[in-house]
């Protein structure tokens, strides 16, 4: 019985330690970096608090981004972080679909 235990046990702990390895974002999206708070930014790779700050700030100054790879106009924001996140980040809300008039 014991050692019965001790096998889910330890399965259960393995399924517990690959899950935890799985990256996932909070909305299982995209981040739009026009209205992305900091909290939401930092969930990009490479991007911590200082940085998102930096986006925020570049967004009330300078307006929106029209581009993704715009972020990198963003002090201390270079290719590397652009390129680790260019499949995540949008600056537009993405387009639905048009609808079929029949």
């Amino acid at each position: 019985m014991l050692n019965r235990t001790l096998k889910w046990v330890t399965h259960l702990l393995v399924l517990l330690v690959f899950l935890m390895g799985i990256p996932v974002s909070a909305d299982q999206g995209k981040i739009n970096i026009n209205t992305a708070d900091e909290k939401q930014l930092c969930t990009l790779a490479r991007v911590g608090p200082k940085y998102a700050a930096r986006i925020i700030k570049y967004r009330k100054e300078v307006g929106e981004f029209k581009h993704p790879e715009e972020i990198m106009q963003v002090r201390g924001i270079g290719e590397k972080t652009f390129v680790a996140n260019k499949e995540l980040i949008i600056v537009a809300e993405e387009a639905e679909p048009e609808k079929k008039i029949e």
